[in-house]
């Protein structure tokens, strides 16, 4: 996925400031797509030069200048173009697991407190999601259509199952550390 490809599709909900567009994506897709203020801002220009979007300046009295931004025809075009062309799989990065990989340098106890770190951060993502009858992203509920909303749960779904499967694996280590199976140096 690439960040222009992002900004059309919360573009093709409606017009929005570089801020905006920086709200939406800290309120829904930054578990998987995060994305930085100057990053939206320099692709924003991108989309522009291309004529994917369009800029409108609307003067303020006691504030600063706004700069909307709408998606236009072509960059409609090329966000449906986008949306059904089969993507390369991403290269998956994970500096956690490169820790792993070398924990054997580590101690018994030094490797415990390594994944039961881990473990209680999963837990802490875990927990208010466990709570909640039904996640929706506060910008979910303004912009997107009911349609708009089951697609995002999707991602919000495919999160949480990740984290529990991550946090299932990170048990059993743990397990199997206090259970002294692991190979002595």
């Amino acid at each position: 996925m690439s960040l222009k490809h992002a900004i059309l599709g919360f573009l093709h909900y409606g017009p929005s400031t570089g801020y905006e567009l920086k709200k939406i994506f800290d309120t829904s897709v930054q578990n998987f797509w995060p994305a930085d203020q100057s990053q939206i801002y320099r692709t924003l220009a991108w989309l522009e030069k291309r004529e994917w979007v369009s800029m409108e300046v609307i003067h303020q009295k006691d504030h600063p200048d706004r700069k909307v931004y709408s998606i236009t025809v072509t960059g409609r075009d090329e966000l449906l173009r986008w949306l059904t062309t089969p993507l390369k799989r991403a290269e998956t990065r994970s500096a956690s697991l490169i820790q792993v990989f070398f924990a054997g340098q580590l101690n018994d106890e030094q490797i415990l407190e390594m994944f039961e770190r881990e473990a209680i951060y999963l837990r802490s993502i875990l927990e208010p999601i466990e709570t909640m009858p039904g996640f929706v992203s506060p910008v979910a509920s303004s912009v997107g259509s009911p349609r708009d909303q089951y697609f995002w749960m999707l991602t919000m779904e495919n999160g949480v199952k990740i984290a529990y499967s991550q946090l299932e694996w990170i048990e059993s280590v743990i397990e199997r550390i206090k259970n002294k199976v692991i190979p002595e140096k």
